[in-house]
């Protein structure tokens, strides 16, 4: 007898795909371009002694980010949502009001930087590179529904990678990286306190909070489960996997920022540059130090990053707005069904786009969003870590001790950062 043909086996998603999810995407999204000219801006300024705070945030960030993507998958609404329904409205529209304009104006600056840094390789008009990118990021999150965006945005977190093989590219004093890593050093100057507080404030980012907590709604929709509905053991390994995502995306975050800074200390700060406004000016700074092949890839990762960071910048706006109003969310939704959520979506990244045509300065402007950010973090974050106390909200499922206590050492964390921003603001 022939032998029977054998059965074609389906298909299956790649395991990169399948493993990760909307921690390791938040994650990435925090080391937009804007971010990456912060940490090298740090480096750059004072070498290898600001190397310690990645490691000092690290912690603080898992823990806020994992209470985010908890009220999300228990509650099966976003942070807004649940806000809308526990705190006073005037405080709401207060936040998204703020969140949204922070947003835009990093949407800028991000757009902005993409826009030069491919000016730096190919010549050419960067701002009208910009628009391309504005139009790009815009008919992606418009037309393409979430199950085909999320991997996407997925793949594109591995662009990141780039800025590791950057570093390596150079020279690297390990023994006085180590050295001022274990022995961090403090300096008695406001412009080292600023520094730290725009560290920490590009680290943990209000916008990151709003987009964990709404694609972990994304992500109950799209496997068609409900809070409240759900089995005690399904939920349990939910939050396994949610614990795991969180931990490898945000470890995965500080881990590229120490790259990038690590880059701006040992490349730019040993060789006398030490202002550095935007993250192309450090791509551009790099080449003559560290040669063409550091500065492609530098310049190439501001261009992923950015494409990854501008679809989460808007759309964790667009979600932020849409709860507040009740309005239908979500990006596996088509625009005809969501008409609010996606006209938010679209004024943030056209307007954001449309900055860069104006006499207002990008880089400028994004201080004083980083400014907005670091200020409505702290009731943000205060006002999250008290709806995680609330069974209405988690479902009789409580976060768990240890989280609570790292969630609230980021809202001190950051109270401090900005008690110092102020300090410094009013001399």
């Amino acid at each position: 007898m022939p032998t029977p043909p054998r059965a074609r086996k389906p298909h299956r998603i790649p395991s990169f795909l399948r493993h990760v999810g909307p921690g390791v995407v938040t994650g990435a999204a925090d080391d937009d371009p804007s971010g990456i000219a912060t940490y090298t801006q740090g480096g750059a300024q004072f070498g290898t002694s600001v190397l310690w705070t990645v490691f000092l945030t690290l912690p603080f960030m898992i823990g806020i980010q994992l209470v985010s993507a908890r009220i999300g998958r228990q509650s099966g609404q976003g942070i807004a949502a649940n806000l809308r329904e526990h705190t006073p409205r005037a405080f709401v529209l207060a936040i998204v009001a703020l969140l949204l304009a922070a947003n835009t104006t990093n949407i800028a600056a991000d757009i902005a930087a993409m826009g030069e840094a491919v000016k730096l390789v190919a010549g050419g008009d960067a701002r009208w590179y910009a628009v391309a990118f504005g139009v790009l990021t815009l008919l992606l999150q418009v037309f393409v529904p979430y199950r085909r965006l999320a991997p996407i945005l997925k793949w594109f977190t591995l662009t990141l990678f780039v800025y590791v093989i950057a570093a390596f590219s150079v020279h690297i004093p390990w023994a006085t990286v180590l050295h001022d890593l274990v022995v961090p050093r403090i300096l008695p100057s406001p412009a080292f306190w600023m520094t730290i507080v725009a560290i920490f404030g590009t680290t943990i980012s209000p916008y990151l909070f709003f987009w964990q907590a709404s694609q972990e709604v994304e992500e109950m929709r799209l496997h068609g489960l409900k809070a409240g509905n759900e089995r005690t053991r399904t939920l349990q390994r939910a939050k396994r996997r949610m614990r795991l995502d969180t931990v490898i995306g945000m470890v995965f975050s500080n881990g590229i920022a120490f790259f990038v800074m690590l880059m701006g200390a040992v490349v730019l700060h040993a060789g006398g540059v030490t202002d550095v406004q935007t993250a192309a000016q450090a791509a551009q700074a790099l080449r003559p130090l560290a040669g063409n092949f550091a500065f492609l890839l530098f310049s190439l990762g501001i261009i992923a990053t950015g494409l990854l960071a501008v679809p989460v910048l808007a759309s964790s706006a667009a979600y932020a707005v849409a709860e507040a109003f009740g309005w239908t969310e979500g990006l596996e939704r088509h625009w005809r069904e969501a008409k609010g959520f996606y006209a938010i979506i679209g004024v943030a990244t056209i307007v954001g786009t449309g900055l860069g045509f104006t006499p207002i300065d990008p880089m400028r402007a994004l201080y004083w969003s980083a400014v907005i950010n670091g200020v409505v973090s702290v009731p943000i974050m205060v006002a999250m870590m008290l709806l995680a106390a609330k069974p209405a909200v988690m479902g009789g499922l409580p976060v768990r001790r240890k989280t609570r206590a790292l969630g609230w050492g980021a809202v001190a964390l950051m109270a401090a950062a900005v008690a110092m921003m102020g300090r410094d603001l009013l001399r």
